[in-house]
């Protein structure tokens, strides 16, 4: 009597598992950032602080113009790359035990966990220097969702031996989840049209107060005002008088007393 056996090997890793799973693993994490960075931004300016002056809510709207552009084009190849590797381990379960696949993950929860703990840190430290509770609880669920979803998910997956349902499901929660995001942020940053227009500003803001030190430094040296702005260029100094950046046209200026002006 013959008995034959058959010896089940696990399949090898080959390059393109490695830089497939290197490549889910890594878009993730961008993606994780980019959307806390979209949250926070979005707490930051639907819930404004009067100890942040102009400049730090400038740089909120920037900020969440950084994270929709990140999302907008690094989420879509997470969502891609993972239904990709989805149906490699319906057709080939075994490939869910490959080792690169496994030390990833694990990596995946321990960067998750220190993110909790430190963005815990981070968010309890800027609350007893006196951000606002609103601000601070609502940044603390954020934390608490991005990374409690992402350790969840990975441990239940990692649990899970054989192919399952399960993700199909996450990926369009999160994926609704992210879109929705997305649209509110473009709301909340404003249309290119107006984003332009408010750099436009910030350009001719910047010009008013070179022309008005310039004029401060004129009156010191001269005890008098000018008459005219074309006076201040100085090729010397490098200085030339700025023009309205979209117009071209010259800033006016007119004198209003002998130490005043408009």
């Amino acid at each position: 009597m013959e008995q034959t056996m058959q010896t089940i090997k696990k399949p090898e890793t080959s390059p393109k598992d490695f830089f497939l799973h290197l490549l889910a693993i890594v878009t993730l994490y961008a993606s994780a950032i980019s959307f806390l960075v979209l949250a926070f931004q979005y707490i930051n300016v639907s819930f404004p602080d009067v100890l942040e002056g102009y400049w730090n809510a400038r740089g909120a709207y920037e900020g969440m113009r950084w994270a929709i552009a990140m999302l907008f084009v690094i989420f879509p190849v997470y969502i891609g790359t993972n239904l990709f590797l989805n149906k490699e381990y319906k057709a080939v379960p075994e490939k869910k035990e490959l080792k690169i696949r496994r030390w990833l993950v694990h990596f995946t929860l321990f960067v998750t966990a220190l993110v909790i703990i430190g963005g815990l840190v981070a968010l309890l430290l800027n609350f007893l220097k006196g951000e606002l509770t609103t601000r601070f609880l609502l940044k603390l669920v954020s934390i608490f969702f991005v990374a409690g979803s992402v350790f969840g998910f990975y441990l239940w997956d990692l649990k899970n031996k054989t192919f399952t349902k399960g993700v199909k499901g996450f990926v369009y929660a999160v994926s609704a989840i992210v879109v929705a995001s997305i649209v509110f942020g473009v709301v909340t940053a404003g249309s290119p049209a107006t984003e332009r227009a408010r750099r436009l500003d910030d350009q001719r803001i910047s010009h008013l107060s070179s022309i008005q030190w310039q004029l401060v430094e004129y009156w010191r040296s001269k005890e008098a005002l000018p008459e005219d702005l074309s006076v201040l260029n100085d090729a010397l100094r490098g200085f030339t008088v700025p023009k309205d950046p979209a117009t071209e046209e010259p800033y006016e200026y007119r004198k209003t007393g002998e130490t005043s002006f408009t």
